[in-house]
């Protein structure tokens, strides 16, 4: 029997109306972050035609035009008139933002260790909710993420790249990707599938649609490493897809997380990024756990890792930590645990400085993928010696 197994996951352009949704809620968070670092932001977007609804919680000292902020958004990502599905000179915006519970933000200022009396500077920021972040990385990649996730990512950035340059001017903002990749066991060996779904003009014929999405996106972008002669492309399988954009599906904030993590190669907490400031578990924990994994995987302590941390909100020390190495460690999951017990500290406001996450730089992370790109301070690799060093 033929041992090899498929997977797959997709990407999704930054024109798809969840990621719209993703890329303006970040925007507010980084202008918030800008105007006030102790910013508290919770925002959620939702689109659908013609109108954008802001909703959520911020507490910040200083001043956010989220309206503003909406429409250079949509226009920046090319939603310029109604016929591409948006039109952000024009559209409806609607904003209902409150200020941060009251409770919420006492929980998390004032941390359960230092209401028990036994804070340290760094136990005085707890954790913004209850809930559970997975971190991974791996050896398939230079990036040490799923080959499926960073390919699909090159899909998704390439239609982007073709229509925002003109190469490809008949594109619209709207997209997709899939790519399914066949495996010996967690070694990758060719690409079997490639799906692109991309949105376009009304007069560009199937004929050119196709050999454009083939030729000038899926080649360029793939290269021929792991495609071959037997390698399956289905191009715009739908036949047509001229309306998109908020108008062609409605958008919300937090339904990509898959696709911004780790394309379902491992579980995932459930929590979205987008629009959450670093006092958010969901967010500044996960990407503290693939700083963990992807220093752990470089330093050759494993050349598979998955950790899942958990908290209570309110509590600055999570409540469990888990380690899975598939049996690739050097040393056994116990002492892998062990090592990053000692080297790395998961308390929220150890995260936060850490990883400088009171900065404005999350609209950076939104589209094709929060892991896997340079200059993102969880991406780098500074802990490698130390861990190398406990190994043995």
């Amino acid at each position: 029997m033929d041992k090899n197994r498929l997977f797959t996951s997709e990407s999704v352009t930054e024109g798809h109306p969840d990621k719209v949704c993703d890329l303006i809620a970040d925007n507010i968070l980084d202008a918030a972050l800008k105007a006030d670092e102790n910013s508290r932001v919770a925002v959620e977007v939702c689109a659908s035609t013609g109108f954008v609804l802001v909703f959520g919680e911020m507490t910040c000292g200083g001043n956010v035009d989220i309206e503003k902020i909406v429409r250079s958004t949509l226009i920046g990502i090319g939603y310029d008139s109604e016929e591409k599905g948006m039109n952000g000179n024009t559209c409806k915006v609607e904003v209902r933002v409150d200020r941060q519970s009251p409770d919420i933000s006492a929980s998390v200022t004032r941390s359960l260790e230092c209401r028990e009396g036994s804070c340290s500077i760094e136990e005085s920021l707890g954790a913004g909710d209850q809930g559970m972040m997975f971190g991974f990385a791996c050896c398939e990649t230079e990036e040490l993420l799923p080959l499926t996730v960073v390919l699909s990512h090159r899909l998704t950035a390439r239609l982007a790249e073709a229509r925002k340059s003109g190469e490809l001017p008949f594109l619209r903002p709207d997209g997709k990707a899939q790519v399914t990749v066949e495996y010996d066991g967690y070694r990758p060996i060719r690409v079997n599938t490639v799906v692109i779904s991309a949105q376009h003009d009304e007069n560009v014929s199937k004929e050119t649609l196709e050999e454009c999405l083939r030729y000038a996106v899926a080649d360029v972008a793939l290269g021929d490493k792991w495609t071959d002669e037997k390698t399956k492309y289905l191009l715009n399988p739908s036949g047509r897809f001229v309306l998109g954009g908020p108008a062609g599906d409605s958008g919300l904030t937090g339904r990509k997380i898959i696709v911004d993590t780790y394309g379902g190669v491992i579980p995932h907490g459930g929590g979205a990024f987008s629009g959450k400031d670093p006092t958010k578990v969901d967010r500044s924990a996960s990407y503290y756990a693939r700083y963990v994994c992807k220093n752990m995987v470089a330093a050759g302590a494993a050349e598979r890792l998955e950790l899942q941390v958990a908290y209570a909100i309110g509590k600055a020390n999570p409540v469990s930590l888990s380690v899975n190495s598939f049996g690739t460690g050097k040393v056994d999951d116990a002492r892998l645990l062990e090592i990053i017990n000692k080297v790395f500290d998961f308390r929220p406001g150890q995260i936060i400085k850490s990883l400088g996450l009171r900065r404005p730089v999350y609209a950076a992370t939104t589209n094709y993928g929060h892991f896997g790109k340079d200059g993102l301070s969880w991406e780098k690799t500074d802990k490698v010696k130390e861990i190398a060093e406990l190994l043995g």
